[in-house]
């Protein structure tokens, strides 16, 4: 679980990120949960953009179920952007280091 001041870092290094993955009307799909175990091995920290999602509470219902299935934590959302992490399960292969203390 990460604290405020670790959310505050991660936001920061995700600013200048691009989105990697796109939610559209079909909404949480094998594909889209692929792409998404993918694309945070590889990089930790993704941006996901709803597409097709304009209520703010469907949102929230999906990146519930994106956080359970892909056991990765909601950084933050602006608009129709949420940011994601989850940590490299080998240390070797983490790319970002989350500060323990301010």
């Amino acid at each position: 679980m990460l604290k405020g001041f670790q959310k505050k870092y991660l936001k920061g290094l995700a600013h200048a990120y691009k989105p990697l993955v796109h939610i559209g009307q079909k909404g949480l799909s094998e594909n889209l949960s692929a792409a998404l175990e993918e694309t945070l091995d590889s990089h930790e920290l993704i941006k996901v953009k709803f597409i097709d999602f304009k209520e703010k509470e469907q949102k929230k219902e999906l990146l519930k179920k994106i956080e359970a299935e892909t056991l990765c934590e909601l950084v933050g959302m602006t608009g129709h952007i949420a940011i994601l992490f989850r940590q490299n399960r080998n240390p070797e292969k983490r790319r970002i280091i989350v500060p323990e203390q301010t």
